[in-house]
């Protein structure tokens, strides 16, 4: 298996993402309501998908496995990943069901609420047969959301790759971002997104996430300590453009952000997850050595913050040299 996972491309280990990818529908205006909105640009999302081109981006080697309706939507986003350098072997389409769709809400402020289109779409019909097991088993670490985990069929094929990838001996890594509009209720959603929280080797989650899980102070380090569980190798706390917090079973600390003029928050998570995970796929030493995961951690705030610098997910995702020059500024 290793010298499986060391040839996919010239050595860099390969990190596959499951779940979602659709359309965002961003209005050209910020800060008016959707009905108010005149006019609409199509962007590729859906973070598991945001997070596989963040990889490539940076100059790791990723896949994603999902799937698409079998229409212009679904082989735009295929192609968008081909193009992004994504392995596409785990992404299938389906000719009876659509491709997802996503309608945002810009606040000024580059908030963002949305408005889903999804039932349900092709990404929720995977199934557990139509897995690529082969792909899943050739990674060094899996990553997934807590989107594929609301309703079936998909939820079984969600935890049938994570049995398969623990199996293999594969790093899992989780950021549950918590679209609470998906869900049947709160309720649903906090146990949905707990029921395989202690599968995980690594897990981000929001400041807002860490609030809405525990029902308590995100700021709060008790309140966090509530999220860890023995086992767990690295916990992040994101908090937006103050930067990260982390802990390990050895150490804890925090690492400061970068300011930059904010436009719109979407996929600024996943380019610092996507960031993350190049570093820990390159060198999982950085659980157990406090400077190197401070390092690999500054350099994903600077990707996180870039990416909010620019409308949409993926054609605002950064490359290394943007993230180098971010850091030598802060400087």
């Amino acid at each position: 298996m290793a010298k499986d996972r060391a040839s996919r491309s010239e050595g860099a280990p390969l990190v596959v993402t499951f779940g979602e990818m659709l359309i965002d529908f961003v209005p050209d205006v910020a800060g008016v309501p959707l009905a108010e909105s005149g006019g609409f640009v199509k962007a590729p999302g859906g973070a598991p998908a945001n997070v596989a081109v963040a990889i490539t981006k940076l100059g790791g080697c990723s896949a994603f496995v999902g799937k698409f309706g079998d229409d212009e939507f679904g082989h735009m986003l295929v192609d968008i990943l081909k193009k992004n350098g994504v392995d596409t072997d785990g992404c299938l389409f389906d000719p009876h069901a659509r491709t997802a769709l996503a309608f945002v809400t810009l606040k000024s402020n580059g908030e963002r609420e949305f408005m889903f289109y999804r039932n349900p779409s092709a990404d929720m019909l995977l199934t557990e047969k139509e897995l690529n097991i082969s792909l899943i088993h050739s990674a060094k670490i899996f990553h997934y959301g807590s989107i594929s985990l609301i309703a079936e069929p998909c939820r079984s094929a969600h935890l049938a790759a994570m049995r398969a990838a623990k199996e293999a001996g594969v790093l899992l890594s989780y950021d549950p971002n918590v679209r609470l509009p998906l869900w049947p209720s709160q309720e649903a959603a906090r146990d949905g997104i707990m029921s395989i929280w202690k599968e995980a080797d690594f897990i981000k989650v929001s400041d807002d996430e860490v609030a809405f899980l525990t029902q308590g102070d995100p700021q709060s380090e008790d309140v966090v300590m509530k999220l860890w569980y023995d086992g767990l190798k690295l916990l992040i706390v994101t908090d937006g453009e103050k930067g990260c917090r982390y802990f390990t079973k050895n150490f804890k600390g925090k690492v400061p952000g970068f300011s930059v003029k904010t436009v719109d928050t979407t996929g600024a998570g996943d380019a610092f997850v996507g960031s993350l995970l190049v570093s820990i796929a390159k060198d999982d030493s950085l659980f157990h050595n406090e400077e190197k995961l401070k390092e690999v951690l500054r350099f994903s705030n600077a990707c996180g913050a870039i990416c909010t610098a620019q409308k949409g997910a993926i054609p605002a995702l950064p490359n290394t040299s943007m993230a180098q020059e971010l850091i030598a500024k802060g400087k």
